[in-house]
């Protein structure tokens, strides 16, 4: 006898692969905090302190396809919005324990991505010791470009990364800036979490991150990857 449901299940949250016709299932969305030096410099931090993890629910992702914009409602509560733009790394094979040198077998490909973030309500939380799911894990909060398999992906961990905001450069950096570098950051995650197929890693950002308001467009880059367009409603 089949199941049922008091009501309907959600659908499976999915994101473009470039050049195919199938979709990649999205599991969980971890990000990396404070992954470039000179980004954690500019939230008052210093040195390589050990990596550290929050996450997203799958309801935050705005899934764009290549050459569309997407479009982000400016979220309730805020009136500090800002744009972190990253690498997205896509897990195919999961696992737990996986040692840096083998981390990349695991890796399906890569995409680009913005974690978006209500600045004052996640400082507000620093400050009381408390969690920062409110400023992190609200809807539409991490804006996602088509994923790009490995093998068509090139040398996205050295590549250069960008964002700009109604055309102005924000943020500009080369990928290999990061404090620790994807299979590192795998090698960590994995020991405290087993892996699955479906899983997204925002690997972390650059300098430069700052506010955004409603009718701003954003477009983040890295190069090989198709170019992530969003615009706040």
């Amino acid at each position: 006898m089949a199941s049922e449901f008091v009501f309907a299940p959600p659908a499976t949250v999915s994101v473009p692969v470039a050049g195919q016709p199938a979709r990649f299932p999205v599991h969980r969305i971890y990000c990396v905090g404070r992954n470039y030096e000179d980004h954690a410099k500019e939230m008052g931090f210093t040195g390589r302190e050990p990596p550290f993890f929050f996450m997203k629910p799958t309801d935050a992702l705005v899934v764009v396809d290549e050459g569309q914009t997407g479009i982000m409602a400016y979220p309730s509560l805020t009136k500090n919005l800002h744009h972190e733009i990253e690498l997205v790394v896509a897990i195919g094979t999961g696992g737990k324990n996986i040692k840096a040198a083998d981390a990349h077998k695991h890796i399906y490909g890569y995409a680009v991505g913005l974690d978006m973030t209500r600045r004052d309500l996640q400082g507000e939380m620093k400050k009381q010791g408390r969690p920062w799911d409110i400023g992190k894990g609200f809807e539409q909060s991490a804006p996602i470009g088509p994923i790009v398999p490995v093998a068509q992906a090139g040398d996205a961990e050295n590549a250069e990364i960008s964002l700009q905001v109604n055309g102005t450069d924000r943020q500009r950096s080369t990928v290999s800036k990061l404090i620790w570098n994807v299979a590192e950051t795998i090698e960590h995650l994995s020991a405290a979490w087993e892996l699955q197929p479906g899983d997204l890693i925002y690997s972390g950002t650059p300098e430069g991150v700052a506010a955004v308001v409603s009718g701003d467009t954003l477009v983040g880059k890295v190069a090989g990857l198709p170019t992530l367009t969003v615009k706040i409603a």
